[in-house]
Parts: structure tokens; sequence; C-alpha cells
């Protein structure tokens, strides 16, 4: 079972956090060439990606917990808490921050086609969160 709950983590890594480190920064390009529509549907996309993140963190969670005795690992660990901690950061960042810029920004867009959007928060949030999964990545091949 334990192969099956890190192949489930992995998978959902892959296919869920991926696109919501990636569709994020698709946003910039979009306002800049006055699309809207396609930035509010870019920002409910990334909302839900974040939220269906969080299969990844139970997964590992579930995963941790039927292999912590076979490799001696516990959530003592640094690279573990560290992973768990950078994650967070990342899903807050896309939720609080990227997402609702990403549906302001292009809502301010559709309401007047000669506003001037600042892309900078989307960028910046997107960014950082982006680096912080990059992290979480590094942590959990090398596992210091």
């Amino acid at each position: 079972m334990d192969i099956v709950m890190n192949i489930l983590h992995v998978a959902c890594a892959v296919f869920i956090i991926g696109p919501m480190a990636v569709l994020p920064h698709l946003a910039p390009r979009l306002l800049r060439g006055r699309h809207g529509d396609a930035v509010v549907s870019l920002a409910a996309t990334t909302n839900v990606f974040s939220w269906l993140s969080l299969l990844t963190f139970i997964f590992g969670f579930g995963a941790m917990g039927m292999t912590a005795d076979k490799y001696g690992t516990s959530f003592g660990d640094t690279w573990i808490w560290l992973s768990i901690v950078l994650y967070i950061i990342a899903l807050l960042l896309n939720l609080l921050l990227v997402a609702p810029a990403m549906r302001r920004s292009g809502k301010a867009v559709i309401a007047d086609s000669g506003a001037t959007v600042s892309a900078g928060p989307i960028a910046g949030g997107a960014g950082v969160a982006t680096l912080c999964l990059i992290a979480v990545v590094v942590l959990m091949v090398w596992k210091p």
C-alpha cells in the first residue's frame, strides 16, 4: 500500500502542482494582450488547482505514515517540515494573492479596454510560489 500512496503523491505533484505553478505565469501576457476573459478564467483554474493540490499534501502525509518505520523518517526531519512550510507558503500565495489579483485584473480589462492593469502582484506572487515549489522538489529528492 505504501507504493500506491507514493504513486498517488507523485502523480498529484506532477499533474496538479505542475499546473498550479505554471498557469499563473500566463496571466501577464494575457493582460498585455487585453484578454480579460481569459485571465478571469485562468484565475478560476489556478484557484481550482491550488485547492486540488491539497491532495498531494494529503497523499504525502499518507506516504510518510506508511514508510516512516521503513526509512526512519519523521516529521521532525528538516526536509519534511521545511517542505510543508514552503508548500503552505506557495498555496497561500496562490489562493490569497495571485488568483484574486488575476481575477481583479481580468475584470478591470473587461470593464475598461483602456485601463492600465499592473501584473506586478501576479508575476511576483506566482514567481515566489513557483520558487517555493521548486525548493520542495529539491528537498523531496535531496533529503538533506
